[in-house]
């Protein structure tokens, strides 16, 4: 059994911003650092959102990124560091745009179009923020998998418990090990586990890379299957992501997503999330693969 003191919520939250602060090497190319003790497949967040690191300091303030639409094309791989290539395809008076490549082994493993405008005033309307319990009243996920204990595979319940510097807290839990069929819908609430600085660039590249949490397993509700324990192959296939209002990600946001559609190994996914005063702050979309390798008896 590990005994180690796990860290500190400052430092796993100090630890997501050193991941995200991308390092300039070159103009227009940075290089994005790896997770501490990662092994295999880069994280499909970590990935988004250090491009859009990498695209912000590339754009002057007062333009702010207002949204993203990306690709993956190959798997990240955790041995090797990142690299990212920005192209500034338009500068406008109210507008610019960047594309970025991210590259590994000198094969692009993303590709991402970002747009950034000047700040302006304009008609408004939103979504109403769907009538959820509170935070304060929910199961962290952390505990939720405590609960289960010896029923998932060594290796597997130390990447799942493993202390993360984002703390989730589903409103209504999905069974991991025995899942039944249920409506393409869920909530979770999400924020960094401690403060940090009071910079939006880095708060919207938080936001980036939380949003590719619960998007994907969103298509899987309605088929009562689960990665933990069916023959899965899952991958996010493409991410956008719209950036509404200003926000804080070390303070609550609901993340609500449902799943119009799935068939054909692809599953197409939508979220809003809301701050906790019912703004709606961003808008997500993502179309992945759920291919059921061995097809579950019955079915």
């Amino acid at each position: 059994m590990d005994h180690r003191t796990p860290p500190s919520p400052e430092r796993l939250a100090q630890g997501l911003v050193a991941l995200l602060d991308v390092e300039e090497i070159d103009t227009d190319l940075y290089r994005g650092a790896r997770r501490p003790g990662g092994e295999g497949r880069v994280f499909g967040g970590q990935v988004i959102a250090q491009a859009l690191q990498a695209a912000q300091r590339s754009t002057d303030a007062p333009r702010t990124a207002h949204s993203l639409h990306a690709y993956f094309m190959r798997p990240g791989d955790e041995r090797y560091p990142i690299i990212y290539r920005v192209e500034r395809d338009f500068e406008g008076r109210s507008f610019a745009t960047r594309r970025v490549i991210a590259m590994q082994k000198g094969k692009p493993i993303l590709n991402m179009a970002c747009s950034f405008q000047t700040p302006e005033d304009g008609l408004h309307h939103q979504d109403a923020m769907p009538d959820v319990p509170a935070p304060d009243t929910l199961t962290p996920e952390a505990a939720l998998l405590d609960e289960l204990g010896d029923r998932i595979p060594a290796p597997l319940r130390a990447f799942l418990s493993r202390p993360r510097p984002i703390e989730l807290r589903p409103v209504d839990p999905r069974q991991l090990l025995q899942p039944e069929p249920r409506a393409p819908r869920q909530s979770i609430w999400f924020r960094v586990v401690a403060p940090i600085s009071d910079d939006p660039t880095l708060h919207r590249a938080i936001l980036a890379y939380a949003s590719d949490f619960a998007l994907l397993g969103t298509s899987t509700l309605p088929h009562g299957v689960h990665w933990l324990i069916d023959d899965m192959q899952t991958a996010s296939l493409d991410h956008a992501l719209w950036l509404h209002e200003p926000f804080r990600a070390d303070e609550w946001l609901l993340y609500t997503t449902d799943s119009p559609w799935a068939g054909h190994a692809r599953g197409f996914n939508r979220g809003r999330i809301f701050a906790a005063d019912g703004r709606l702050v961003a808008s997500v979309a993502q179309e992945g693969l759920i291919r059921l390798r061995s097809p579950k008896t019955g079915d």
